[in-house]
């Protein structure tokens, strides 16, 4: 069996969940990266788990991902259909009831956390996952595309954080970040983790698990 700090040969990666914005920013760049990245995705026949919509950086991602071939499965809340994606669909789309069901269904469906660029949803999704990952809740990767420096404040936040004792240093390396799709991918195919996960043993009910 792998160590804590060794890479897992028996991880297999069949599914990846990306976090990003519902806006296209105002960097060309940064859809041009997450159409880098639906395409990466696709080309090794990895599917793509995504928020459902269709506009911005999401709409950039699966459109990428489903032109080159790739699976694409989209999960969104009903109420935000309208407001995301005007009811159109790229790939197939899980509905579902709230935020909450959104973000455990896409954990669920799979094997690597990745975030790109985008508001406040995003990073809420990022640091839930990272704290999922802290508390042994899952032992995904969890990665960042830190295009152009955008999460730069996230990594210094993250060393003050551990510099000011709350994070601990054997926790820093839960997100890793890369600047450019080739980075992530290679890191994702590449993953050791760096951290050791809190041990605790979490009691699932049937369905529940994350």
């Amino acid at each position: 069996m792998a160590s804590a700090f060794s890479p897992d040969p028996a991880r297999k990666i069949t599914s990846v969940c990306v976090f990003c914005g519902s806006s296209a920013g105002t960097d060309p760049s940064y859809r041009d990266a997450a159409a880098e990245l639906g395409r990466a995705l696709a080309d090794r026949g990895i599917r793509l788990i995504y928020g459902g919509g269709n506009r911005g950086m999401m709409g950039a991602l699966a459109t990428a991902a489903h032109h080159a071939g790739g699976e694409v499965i989209g999960v969104i809340p009903r109420s935000l259909t309208v407001v995301e994606a005007n009811n159109e669909v790229i790939g197939s789309v899980r509905h579902v009831d709230n935020m909450h069901e959104r973000k455990a269904l896409m954990s669920n469906l799979c094997d690597v956390f990745i975030a790109l660029p985008g508001g406040y949803g995003t990073l809420e999704e990022l640091l839930e996952v990272s704290t999922w990952a802290q508390l042994n809740i899952h032992q995904k990767p969890v990665l960042c595309l830190n295009i152009d420096g955008f999460y730069d404040s996230i990594v210094a936040w993250i060393k003050r954080a551990n510099t000011d004792g709350f994070v601990e240093a054997n926790k820093v390396g839960i997100i890793q970040f890369a600047s450019t799709v080739a980075e992530l991918m290679h890191a994702m195919m590449n993953f050791v983790p760096t951290y050791e996960p809190a041990r605790i043993n979490w009691k699932w009910n049937a369905g529940e698990r994350i």
